[in-house]
């Protein structure tokens, strides 16, 4: 279960999320089916929110499970979203479809990640991004995030460095907006600084969000992948809601053939 024990007070934490999602209290209070009143006495301390208001509200804010349950600690109730190791043996069912999932996009890379993009699982052909590169990116827990734009790790092998690293800058970008997570925010400033600035509104191409290309140069020959992230938005345990499955695609025939060739020979 989540042991988070947020310390500030949960009308503070509500209205943070509202700024967040730039949201006036009138505009909030309509969604949610409150009174502006209340509302403003729940954010000012006045007034006790009730467990089920302080759900519906979380849900208008689209607050990620993990914050939903601080919002329910902070308010004195007991959190309702479990967070179980992906280890944990109740997990079986879920690692077993994850398992098919990556396996069975073999002879492709395809690798799970959780919401500080650290590695969790990956098919063999997702070896392919971790060979020859320093032992420090590849010590577990491998953070793909890192990895990727670090200038000894993947960077130095991507031909279209520029593309990639501005949307995996501006997609971390907006993850930190959704979540507010410090961890994350930390995570982001560092990998910014591995290259020159990034205006992240601009870099933002929706199309990338359906498919990211990525050219790799892996010998001497150049692999050419897009790739499609899926979430599991239906989850109701916070593990499972913060993992992402990464399936990187071959964009030509001739990467087709180099991935298929790594799978039968194992080279």
């Amino acid at each position: 279960m989540v042991t988070t024990t947020p310390t500030r007070p949960v009308g503070d934490l509500l209205r943070d999320w509202r700024r967040r999602r730039r949201l006036s209290q009138l505009e909030l209070a309509l969604d949610a089916d409150v009174s502006t009143r209340h509302l403003s006495f729940v954010e000012t301390g006045r007034s006790q929110p009730s467990r089920g208001m302080l759900l519906r509200l979380a849900e208008r804010l689209d607050v990620p499970l993990r914050e939903r349950n601080d919002l329910l600690i902070a308010a004195g109730y007991a959190p309702v979203y479990s967070q179980r190791s992906i280890d944990a043996p109740e997990m079986g069912p879920a690692r077993q479809a994850l398992n098919r999932v990556l396996d069975g996009h073999e002879p492709y890379p395809a690798l799970v990640v959780d919401r500080f993009w650290n590695l969790v699982m990956a098919n063999n052909a997702a070896m392919l991004f971790l060979e020859g590169v320093p032992d420090e990116l590849v010590r577990p827990p491998v953070n793909v995030h890192r990895l990727a734009l670090h200038p000894d790790g993947l960077a130095s092998r991507v031909v279209n460095l520029p593309e990639v690293r501005a949307h995996l800058v501006a997609r971390m970008a907006r993850q930190v907006a959704l979540t507010g997570d410090p961890e994350l925010a930390a995570l982001h400033e560092e990998t910014r600084a591995y290259g020159p600035d990034v205006d992240e509104e601009a870099a933002h191409q929706a199309a990338h969000d359906i498919a990211l290309p990525t050219i790799l140069r892996y010998g001497g020959e150049v692999l050419s992948f897009f790739s499609t992230v899926t979430t599991f938005g239906a989850a109701a345990d916070v593990t499972l809601a913060e993992l992402a499955v990464e399936a990187f695609f071959p964009a030509d025939d001739e990467t087709a053939a180099v991935l298929r060739r790594r799978a039968e020979t194992g080279e």
